[in-house]
């Protein structure tokens, strides 16, 4: 539990969720001291405390840090395989020959520091004539900046990278290995955080919006699926985590059975649910 006092931590839990969503209870306190001590310590604070003092006082600079420091941002390449074996064997096949040759817009949301759209610009490579538009998005700038850059430890491509994936997609800089111009061109990256506006990205064949929702309250969650549904095209996908559901929050999606993680709108789901 936070040392703090309960009218700073109570601040630090409403102003962290008026900005990201995050619900920061005291099951999560822990989480105070280990990720807004590095950034009190950078930023020149003697303590924790002495920084949200700061953001008491209305520094806005700071508040933003604070709630980009608090998130999750874990992630790595071709996390939990499934969602990219559901692209390749389910989204792909039925989305190749409806767009008659057109590139597919896609959509990583909450995208970290870039693992998962690179990790989907590889697999479009190996996909024959099938190519795609990506953006990803994240409210954190830092990480943004990791993932425009591509460079990644060798522990980070160690992750869920074969080794062919590897050789052919990365080259070697020093102890480092940065992401070929040609497949970072293949993804566009823009900060955005989606309790705000995101209706300027327009439709999306496919979004990727894992692992993220879980953090949100209900109300949030079902806000944030509706606009969701609202950009996917009629006969488009959407990607969640393992311990992610559109079940109880929204009637604008539905589960296609038989593919856990995997939602569209009620029409497709029941197509693709009937022929499966």
């Amino acid at each position: 539990m936070s040392a703090l006092p309960s009218n700073k931590f109570d601040f630090l839990c409403q102003d962290v969720r008026k900005r990201s969503g995050l619900v920061l209870g005291q099951e999560k306190a822990y989480l105070v001291d280990s990720r807004l001590g590095p950034l009190a310590r950078k930023e020149g604070f003697a303590s924790v405390e002495a920084l949200i003092d700061a953001m008491m006082r209305g520094d806005t600079r700071i508040c933003v840090a604070a709630s980009e420091a608090l998130a999750t941002h874990e992630t790595f390449f071709f996390r939990d395989k499934t969602p990219f074996d559901l692209f390749e064997n389910v989204i792909a096949p039925a989305l190749k020959s409806a767009r008659m040759g057109r590139s597919l817009k896609i959509w990583c949301a909450a995208a970290s520091s870039g693992q998962e759209p690179y990790s989907l610009g590889m697999l479009l490579d190996e996909i024959p004539g099938l190519n795609a538009d990506i953006l990803a998005t994240d409210m954190s700038a830092p990480v943004l900046e990791k993932a425009k850059a591509g460079i990644y430890t060798q522990f980070e491509v160690q992750r869920g990278l074969p080794i062919q994936r590897l050789v052919k997609n990365f080259d070697q800089v020093g102890d480092s290995w940065r992401i070929k111009p040609q497949l970072r061109q293949k993804v566009r990256f823009e900060q955005a955080n989606l309790l705000d506006d995101f209706s300027r990205f327009g439709r999306m064949d496919v979004i990727f919006c894992r692992n993220v929702l879980i953090y949100f309250d209900i109300q949030t969650k079902a806000k944030i699926l509706d606009r969701l549904a609202s950009l996917l095209a009629d006969d488009g996908f959407l990607l969640l985590g393992a311990a992610e559901t559109v079940v109880g929050l929204t009637d604008n999606l539905r589960p296609i059975s038989g593919h856990r993680g995997l939602y569209a709108k009620p029409a497709m789901a029941a197509k693709l649910t009937k022929a499966a």
